[in-house]
């Protein structure tokens, strides 16, 4: 069987350290150089990924995937949006290394972000999700979210508008 196909035995899933900043960041470049999944095409710099991922681990909301010694995903929470009337709600992000989907990585992930959240007393986690990226709805649908709207045309990328699909999931 073709190696991208068979499951790894070796996914472990643990909070993000500091020592992980830069395959993290490897991870998030190749996203933004090659997907729609961040509306960006400016890539993180060494000390901007460092920023990025510090206040993650300050928070305790970054966790990564290790298989065969190696990082091959990583995923974080945080605040859905800066005002105080949303503390209770959360976005997640999850990524996974390309190569390496399909494995159940991504689903590893997500499962440990949501027992976060929840045992942090969150009360709902979003995630905004480009429409055209069916895997990680998908992904999602599995772990219970609900579809609860989609904004046409948000955001720009590689040329083209962008429609953003958001999906809910209750944790109370």
């Amino acid at each position: 069987m073709n190696p991208i196909y068979e499951r790894s035995r070796t996914v472990t899933v643990r909070p993000a350290r500091p020592g992980d900043t830069e395959a993290v960041r490897a991870i998030r470049n190749h996203a933004i150089a090659h997907s729609t999944a961040l509306w960006t095409q400016t890539p993180q710099s060494a000390a901007e990924g460092a920023a990025w991922l510090r206040a993650h681990l300050e928070r305790g909301t970054a966790y990564v995937a290790e298989a065969e010694g190696e990082i091959v995903g990583f995923a974080v929470y945080a605040p859905w949006r800066d005002l105080d009337g949303f503390r209770h709600t959360v976005e997640d992000s999850v990524y996974v290394r390309e190569g390496r989907h399909g494995l159940g990585i991504g689903s590893a992930l997500l499962a440990a972000l949501i027992a976060s959240a929840r045992e942090a007393g969150h009360h709902a986690v979003i995630a905004d999700i480009e429409s055209g990226n069916t895997g990680s709805i998908r992904l999602h649908e599995r772990f219970g979210f609900h579809h609860v709207g989609t904004v046409p045309e948000a955001g720009t990328k590689f040329g083209r508008w962008l429609d953003l699909t958001i999906m809910r999931l209750p944790l109370t």
